[in-house]
């Protein structure tokens, strides 16, 4: 493997899949390894050191979620799940159980690859540093350090509670944060399904920061799920 070569490890029991997952990874420079089942997805995500797991849920020696649990407890490495199963529940306990992304079969290839650099880039971006303290998108900046948002380099005004929402999202720039996770963070446990103040507080914040519901570029929506803030991290200066 080159050294600029990132390294794949995906974990699915059909073999077909594993075939089109690594041609398809191959041909744009990924180096690929491969597991057919829990056990082997566990030693070669701990072993050797991929840069990014794509997980299938339905193993055949025991259930997805667990082998998350279990990378997780012991990896930081990032976890993309790409599973067939579509429900809301199964992408939120992944998604709370530390999954970076969740993609549903069948998918478009151009689109995995592109959550796969996506989470890359996360990686780089916070390996080794602190969290990410400023963060631009276009005319946007949000620097967490100063509180101070600008557009086009005026002041934003936002109320104490969208801030608090637009800088968790800022924590974690290209991650989906579940809305379960947000309304506990923000407005505590008992109100982890009041998801309507949710939806009224991004609202909100779209149209301060320019961004349109109907695009909706900077902060998109994971239906059912959570939301992923679109910013990168920029150097101060």
């Amino acid at each position: 493997m080159s050294v600029d070569q990132n390294r794949v490890l995906v974990v699915d029991d059909e073999l077909q899949i594993r075939r089109f997952l690594r041609i398809s990874l191959s041909s744009q420079g990924f180096d690929v390894i491969e597991a057919e089942n829990g056990e082997q997805a566990l030693l070669r995500a701990l072993n050797d050191k991929p840069d990014v797991v794509l997980l299938d849920l339905g193993l055949p020696d025991v259930d997805g979620h667990d082998v998350l649990c279990a990378i997780r407890a012991q990896s930081d490495v990032p976890v993309m799940v790409v599973s067939v199963r579509a429900s809301e529940d199964e992408k939120v306990m992944a998604l709370d159980a530390g999954a970076n992304d969740y993609v549903t079969k069948p998918f478009g290839i151009q689109e995995l690859l592109a959550r796969v650099r996506a989470v890359l880039r996360y990686r780089r971006q916070t390996s080794g540093v602190a969290k990410v303290r400023r963060l631009q998108a276009g005319d946007l900046v949000i620097d967490l350090d100063d509180r101070r948002i600008t557009l086009s380099g005026k002041a934003v005004k936002l109320t104490p509670k969208e801030y608090s929402v637009l800088a968790l999202l800022a924590e974690f720039p290209g991650r989906v944060v579940t809305q379960a996770q947000i309304l506990k963070d923000i407005w505590g446990p008992v109100h982890q399904h009041d998801t309507h103040y949710l939806r009224i507080v991004i609202s909100r914040l779209r149209q301060k920061l320019g961004d349109s519901s109907e695009q909706s570029e900077l902060i998109q929506t994971e239906s059912g799920v959570g939301y992923r803030l679109m910013a990168a991290e920029v150097e101060d200066t």
